[in-house]
Order: structure tokens, then C-alpha cells, then sequence
């Protein structure tokens, strides 16, 4: 009786594995490849919107230098319904959208933080500064666009890393072409963004498209 008992269950266990599935352990390469495959990756997600819907927005949405600067002087708020992001976190200073063009009076390119000083207006003095990188200061591309927010990423350091990827994107693609001897005396032609200024300081544009001409 034992060796039929036996019999039955090889017979049922056998009839049972064909339904049961093994799963193989992964490796600790294919662990990394998948990690990678799924990490967050700042400059790939500002190229992907860079040309199709960046640049576009910029360029609807800037004002001239001297509306923008104008109005942000006497109302901040009004000037950002107009010419800035109206999705922008509550805390967060006001950046605007801003085109100009005009003639370069001083350009500090001796600091990796460079930058031209732009006359607009013809009177032969700087009414903006513009940023030339290598090292570019602040946020003002990311957090001018009221179509990328902040809730869409997973923490603070992801947004930074967004931020920064802006940055990066105009310092290939933008600036590391861009010369700089003889700077003074050139007509430049910018659209960008900058944040509300301090009193009495220029504002400080980081360019999204930027020309010089002779």
C-alpha cells in the first residue's frame, strides 16, 4: 500500500510542475543595466522639449526688454501674469520671458560666470546683462515655462538637476560656439529669461537663442 501511495504522489507532483514558473535571479549587471534604464535623466528631458515646445514658448511669450523691465519694476505680479510662468510654486521669485537687441558695451569673459553688458536703448549704457556661461547662474530657462512643474518629478534634487540640464543644454548647443574677443561694439539679438532683479541691479538674462552681428 505504501509503494501505491508513494506512486500517486510522484504522479501528482509530476503532473503539477509543467504549471509552475521559475524565475530566474537577475544578476547584479542586469540589476544595473535596469536601474539605469529607469533612472532620471535631466538633459535627455530638456532635449526632448527643447526645440517643439521651449523655444517656441520663449519666443511667444517674451516681451521687449523695456515693457518687461517697466512693468516687473512697478508691479512684479502683473508683469509675471503677462510675461512670466503663472504656475510658477507660490515662494518662488518672479523670472520673465524678455527679447532685445542692441549694441554690447563691456564684456567680462575673463570669469567662467561671463557676461555682456547690452545697451538697448542707445543711450551707451548697459540696460541688461547677459550670460555667456561657461558657468550660468540660476534657473531662469526652467522656471520661466509654465508647461514643466514641479510636482511632475520626484523631489527636490531631480528639479535642481532639471534646472541645471537647461543650462548645460544652451552651453553645447548655444554658447560654447559663441566668440569671445571683440565682443564690444557687436550687436547681439537675445530672446531669454531673468529673474525679478534686486534694486537697482541689471537684469541678468540666460539666453535661450542669442546672435551676434557685426
Amino acid at each position: 500500500m505504501a509503494k501505491v501511495k508513494g506512486a500517486v504522489v510522484i504522479a501528482m507532483l509530476a503532473l503539477a510542475l509543467p504549471g509552475c514558473k521559475i524565475i530566474k535571479t537577475p544578476t547584479a549587471e542586469e540589476k544595473a543595466a535596469e536601474t539605469a534604464k529607469s533612472a532620471f535623466d535631466p538633459l535627455a528631458k530638456v532635449e526632448a522639449i527643447w526645440q517643439p515646445q521651449a523655444i517656441p514658448y520663449l519666443q511667444q511669450r517674451a516681451g521687449e526688454l523695456k515693457d518687461v523691465a517697466a512693468l516687473a519694476a512697478s508691479s512684479g505680479d502683473e508683469a509675471g501674469a503677462k510675461y512670466g510662468n503663472t504656475r510658477k510654486q507660490a515662494s518662488a521669485p518672479w523670472t520673465y520671458a524678455v527679447k532685445l537687441s542692441g549694441k554690447v558695451v563691456a564684456a567680462d569673459t575673463a570669469s567662467r560666470a561671463a557676461t555682456i553688458d547690452v545697451d538697448a536703448d542707445g543711450d551707451g549704457k548697459a540696460d541688461a546683462k547677459v550670460q555667456i556661461g561657461p558657468a550660468i547662474r540660476g534657473t531662469a530657462l526652467r522656471d520661466t515655462l509654465e508647461f514643466v512643474n514641479f510636482n511632475e518629478f520626484k523631489n527636490q534634487i531631480e528639479w535642481a538637476q532639471f534646472g541645471k540640464a537647461f543650462n548645460e543644454k544652451i552651453n553645447t548647443s548655444l554658447l560654447a560656439a559663441l566668440p569671445r574677443d571683440g565682443l564690444n561694439g557687436k550687436t547681439v539679438k537675445v530672446v531669454g529669461a531673468f529673474p525679478l532683479p534686486s534694486s537697482g541691479q541689471l537684469p541678468l538674462i540666460t539666453p535661450a537663442e542669442l546672435t551676434v552681428e557685426p
